[in-house]
């Protein structure tokens, strides 16, 4: 699953939104997700891909507030001491046997994670000793919100204006005001906006953005609502927006600690969005890199364009140009999420003879589209329809039903797809 984005063909997108309402954690996103309907028993499975040992992971029903959620619990009796810098973390994870989209996912955030750090204590990231964040359940947590956000099938996943939370938390570095300068400064880097708590009891919730000149207020809350791994986790693989959605199921990932007036619970909305609107984006921000190669097979380009769509990468295409001394030669380009930068230039540099390459942002507007089963009068067929601004204004019939019905009614292509198109025009287009 090319997350977070979109789906390739004509499926409606499966989306996830995460509506923190009493914080976000790294625990609290796995919740969540197993509440909303992710199997605890899958997402171990995939966790011991990681070759990590001496911990376990459970599942409790709780309630927090009047809220019934799931309060994951990881319980590690082993030290791994070689996780606390950077790197020690991104060749435990290069040493995993997933996907790598996932490794990707969980290496960006490891580096998101350290940028932070480095940022508040003034080293460099690959510098920076973890400490309370470099431990085997915030490998854990990190990993199992990627897999987890994988075997749900998020195409996307959106967030909430984050808590900001008040009091200080005692950490190895001495104590701390919240939100820990962690937090702030990954929230800061991504531009996320965080709440404040103060007028929450008469109904007003104000927000916080990067556009602001205020701080946030205290919270009513004096524990830490918004953790660096939630913070991390969710700047990177999610957009700060509220989508429309049609909600198919919720879940509710409990915070350790119960509140009295708000549940300390990170709601998920999973469900399906056929609607586009004008201006929407991916979910994370794209990039395209391109690189002009005139000294490679064509069997290699082809070879490392399927390498690079199993990654992750959203389309990857080759242009035709001329170069030095009249060489017939390509251009190789990839459109793909930022997170996977690192694992698209590996891939290029390892499996291509070019000696660099062009990376730029690049934003993507999208129709909404949807496939659906029409009964035509020469028998069922599954027809491509493609929304705006919440109309379905054109369609198109898939090849396959069409190419079987000319074949059992002993009629032209062509002419299996004007009926189809004139009946299903008439029935679904507004």
């Amino acid at each position: 699953m090319p997350m977070p984005g979109t789906k390739g063909g004509g499926e409606s997108m499966k989306i996830g939104y995460f509506h923190a309402i009493g914080g976000a954690a790294g625990d609290m996103i796995m919740g969540a997700m197993v509440d909303a309907g992710l199997s605890l028993e899958a997402l171990k499975a995939e966790l011991s891909k990681l070759h990590v040992t001496g911990y376990t992971i459970s599942a409790q029903p709780v309630r927090r507030g009047h809220i019934k959620g799931t309060l994951i619990n990881v319980d590690v009796v082993e030290a791994y001491p070689g996780l606390r810098s950077l790197n020690g973390l991104l060749k435990l994870v290069k040493a995993s046997s997933f996907p790598d989209n996932i490794k990707a996912r969980g290496e960006a955030i490891f580096r998101r994670l350290a940028q932070a750090e480095g940022k508040v204590h003034g080293v460099a990231p690959d510098k920076v000793r973890f400490h309370e964040l470099g431990v085997v359940d915030t490998v854990i947590d990190v990993m199992g919100a990627v897999i987890g956000m994988e075997l749900l099938e998020l195409s996307a996943v959106y967030c909430s204006p984050l808590p900001a939370g008040s009091g200080t938390i005692m950490t190895e570095h001495g104590t701390y005001h919240l939100p820990a300068p962690a937090t702030l400064e990954l929230m800061a880097m991504a531009g996320a906006p965080l709440r404040g708590e103060t007028k929450e009891v008469r109904g007003e919730r104000p927000e916080v953005g990067a556009g602001s000149h205020l701080p946030p207020p205290p919270s009513h809350f004096s524990f830490e609502q918004t953790t660096p791994t939630g913070a991390a986790i969710l700047t990177t693989l999610a957009k700060f927006e509220q989508p429309s959605l049609y909600v198919k199921q919720i879940g509710y990932g409990a915070g350790s600690k119960d509140t009295a007036r708000i549940p300390n619970v990170l709601a998920l909305w999973v469900g399906e969005t056929n609607a586009p609107h004008v201006g929407a984006q991916h979910a994370a921000p794209l990039q395209v890199i391109e690189t002009n190669i005139d000294n490679m097979s064509p069997e290699i380009s082809g070879y490392v364009m399927e390498k690079l769509l199993e990654m992750g990468a959203l389309d990857v295409w080759f242009t035709p140009i001329q170069m030095k001394k009249n060489r017939p030669a390509i251009t190789l380009s990839v459109l793909y999420p930022a997170e996977l930068e690192s694992s698209v230039v590996e891939i290029l540099f390892r499996e291509t003879t070019t000696l660099g390459l062009r990376v730029q942002p690049v934003r993507r507007v999208e129709t909404g589209r949807e496939v659906v089963e029409f009964a035509s009068s020469l028998g069922k067929v599954k027809v491509k329809l493609k929304y705006w601004n919440g109309k379905a204004i054109s369609l198109a019939p898939e090849y396959d039903d069409c190419r079987r019905l000319a074949e059992e009614k002993g009629l032209p292509l062509a002419e299996v797809y004007r009926v189809v198109s004139q009946e299903a025009g008439e029935k679904l287009l507004h």
